[in-house]
């Protein structure tokens, strides 16, 4: 049997109050070895505040600050990400947006998906990280 924990289990309707959404959802979840993170955004994930309103490089910061966080809360680390998908709302973001990216990830090589979307879900946040990891023995690494 198949066991699947979640991690930071939320409802849409504490997280976006404005809007009538009510979805039970989680920030991550753990399954078959795999962590699958919830797209990550420029928002402390203990007090729900966007931070680095107006600017890419911080919210991207922010956004991988959470998924090593998350990641350790699973088991993972960021060294174990196998893949990412980055959505910026402007392709002038993509420098300063990868630059942040690729020192939280310098030398983990994982697969990268770029997507520019017209927006996200709320106006102030301008990239979202999706990121997948496996749980793996640190002395098993290979190349």
């Amino acid at each position: 049997m198949t066991t699947h924990t979640r991690i930071r289990k939320f409802n849409t309707q504490d997280t976006y109050p404005e809007q009538n959404l009510d979805n039970d959802l989680c920030q991550a979840v753990v399954a078959n070895g795999v962590v699958y993170l919830r797209g990550q955004i420029g928002q402390d994930l203990d007090t729900r505040e966007s931070v680095g309103i107006g600017d890419v490089a911080a919210q991207t910061e922010q956004a991988m600050a959470n998924i090593a966080m998350l990641l350790e809360e699973s088991g993972s680390r960021l060294a174990d990400i196998v893949k990412v998908t980055i959505y910026i709302i402007d392709p002038r973001y993509r420098e300063d947006v990868y630059r942040t990216v690729g020192k939280w990830l310098k030398g983990v090589y994982p697969v990268s998906t770029g997507i520019v979307v017209q927006a996200l879900a709320r106006p102030e946040w301008l990239v979202e990280i999706d990121a997948t990891a496996v749980i793996s023995d640190p002395a098993n690494d290979q190349e």
